[in-house]
């Protein structure tokens, strides 16, 4: 099934339903068929055909969906780039995928200008942006009566995403219509979706978790509406005025969505099913949404671009945090971790033991390997294995727990401590907003636990937050942070991702109390 086909199946189905929204534009299914074949056909007929990269400098608008479908139709492949990076960045991207095409709008257009002035693939404008060579008003006005629709296999290529690149160059990471349409039927499964569910596109379409929306919606003849700007405000103004059903967001903005002072203003009781992915959430965070939206559905997934699914896990009332057990289409296991990469996937720890966590490859939802990187395949991929280089424990229930990135283990005076289960004790403090620890270079200790505090009562001192850490049964005395920095936010990646490497860095805004030293 090649996603252009299936998108086609939902139009045949139900032709009149609203297919997607941003502000006051509205498509039915119909419509937006209508809209995304013209545009193919425009692409077409500038030479753009199977196997040609299009890469897309755009915000999460209606635009960039339709030329979601658009690229789909035509058998390219559809690679999305954050429109916040440089012009180095992107020039990087649009080279290494050789791109036949880049489409940008005014927030994007003076990066891809400069990343293109001396080698440039066709420039598409988007609102007007400056430099195009074609609108997409022109080929949204297209005539799609000709154009050839062509043969498209399961196996071919419809999606390459950019990894972060927060450890080096961003790494390429191309699926086929097969991976795709493994994970957007997973997505379904495992959130419980229904016929005509209705979502937001906030979650970036750069990012799998955009995408999984996007797909998962329209199998389902379901609505998205686009948020181009994201704001707490307006989201709520959008999941109250749409009745949106369902969310698939990171932890940082369903933070923003409950802690926001209008929000018991807005009627949310339609949103019955909630989605979390991309970075932890603290078990506060977990029991305020149960206590405040009450979903019949919380889902807590694990995954990543590379394979989508690793786990899933719905019963996070019982178990808050827990990632639960390998998805539909995925085995998993921890393994002696080994920064050397020298682990094989038979390296099972045992039950309660730290370790890395490896998926397998045979999963319909997985890639089979970077794009044009052998030497990053070498380092994630060994005998069939995917290796995540994120630490995990299985408890004796057969349950995954997700403590931290292999590299972000802080040893201190020999011991191994997890910057995530120091965070879940002091985001229970009623006076902490948000909280991240790092290990920091230390004469004695080797590395000592630093916690990174954002406070919502400015009250709070470090011989409070101290105290309470003594206090809390679920943390050893060793774990307990020997240092505390009040800053004024943590500095997150563009989907919600702590960068704790900007923390030990110094790259950081600090606020009163500075840093000070607890008591030992």
């Amino acid at each position: 099934m090649d996603l252009g086909s299936l998108f086609q199946f939902a139009v045949s189905r139900h032709p009149d339903w609203t297919a997607i929204v941003e502000a006051e534009r509205r498509f039915t299914y119909r419509e937006f068929d209508q809209l995304t074949t013209n545009i193919a056909a425009g692409l077409q007929s500038l030479g753009i055909g199977q196997g040609d990269r299009i890469v897309l400098v755009l915000k999460n608008r209606l635009e960039m969906s339709a030329l979601y479908w658009a690229v789909q139709k035509l058998g390219a492949v559809f690679t999305p780039i954050n429109f916040r990076l440089s012009a180095e960045e992107v020039r990087y991207c649009i080279e290494d995928a050789e791109a036949k095409a880049v489409v940008y709008e005014p927030a994007s257009e003076e990066a891809v200008l400069q990343a293109t002035a001396s080698w440039s693939p066709l420039r598409i404008g988007v609102l007007g942006a400056a430099g195009a060579e074609v609108t997409y008003e022109q080929l949204a006005a297209s005539e799609s009566a000709d154009w050839a629709k062509p043969r498209i296999s399961d196996d071919d290529y419809c999606l390459m995403l950019y990894t972060s690149g927060t450890t080096g160059r961003p790494k390429g990471v191309p699926r086929t219509h097969k991976n795709e349409y493994g994970a957007a039927m997973a997505h379904i499964i495992q959130n419980r979706y229904e016929k005509k569910e209705s979502t937001i596109g906030v979650m970036p379409l750069y990012h799998t978790m955009g995408i999984r929306s996007l797909l998962s919606m329209a199998f389902l003849n379901g609505k998205i509406v686009m948020i181009p700007d994201y704001a707490p405000q307006l989201t709520l103004e959008v999941l109250e005025k749409e009745e949106i059903t369902c969310v698939y967001l990171v932890p940082t903005i369903l933070h923003d969505l409950l802690y926001h002072p209008d929000f018991k203003k807005y009627n949310l009781s339609k949103l019955r099913k909630l989605g979390y992915a991309g970075a932890a959430m603290t078990t506060a965070l977990v029991q305020d949404c149960f206590r405040e939206l009450k979903p019949d559905v919380f889902v807590n997934h694990y995954g990543s671009t590379e394979v989508y699914t690793f786990s899933v896990c719905d019963y996070l009332d019982k178990k808050p945090g827990c990632a639960g057990k390998p998805g539909i289409h995925q085995e998993l296991r921890v393994v002696v971790p080994d920064p050397d990469g020298k682990s094989t996937p038979d390296d099972v720890v045992a039950v309660g033991e730290p370790g890395e966590i490896i998926v397998n490859l045979a999963s319909i939802e997985a890639f089979q390997g970077y794009w044009k990187r052998p030497d990053a395949n070498r380092k994630a991929i060994r005998s069939g294995w995917y290796f995540t280089g994120d630490m995990g424990v299985i408890d004796s229930d057969g349950d995954l727990y997700v403590v931290g990135r292999v590299d972000d283990m802080i040893i201190s005076g020999g011991e191994n401590i997890h910057p995530i289960e120091v965070e879940d004790v002091i985001a229970k403090h009623p006076k902490v907003s948000e909280v991240a620890v790092v290990g920091l270079p230390d004469s004695r200790w080797g590395e000592v636990v630093t916690a990174f505090v954002v406070p919502s009562d400015h009250s709070l001192t470090v011989e409070e937050l101290d105290a309470f850490c003594k206090e809390s049964p679920d943390l050893a005395n060793f774990k307990r942070p020997r240092r505390y920095v009040w800053v004024a936010e943590l500095p997150k990646s563009p989907v919600g991702k702590i960068l704790r490497r900007k923390l030990r860095s110094g790259e950081y805004t600090q606020s009163e109390p500075m840093m000070k030293e607890s008591a030992s």
